[in-house]
């Protein structure tokens, strides 16, 4: 299970509080992972209606990791 509330707390602040170009963004599309901009992600899930959050992988700020899904299956 993802924890929405950490994810929508880390969105939340970067929008508003920091910039939000320093964070980036890794989700799983199909078989891959894409790295993206949180700026990015916002238009390319179409604010989280396209790409749902249960996809994020990790998010990170320069180079610190503020969210990492941890794996139980390998993939």
């Amino acid at each position: 299970m993802v924890k929405k509330g950490i994810i929508a707390d880390i969105f939340s602040k970067a929008k508003f509080a920091d910039e939000s170009q320093s964070y980036k963004i890794s989700y799983r599309n199909f078989e891959r992972i894409v790295e993206t901009t949180l700026p990015e992600f916002l238009i390319q899930s179409d604010n989280l209606q396209t790409i749902p959050i249960s996809r994020i992988k990790k998010i990170k700020k320069n180079n610190t990791v503020l969210f990492e899904k941890k794996s139980t299956r390998s993939e």
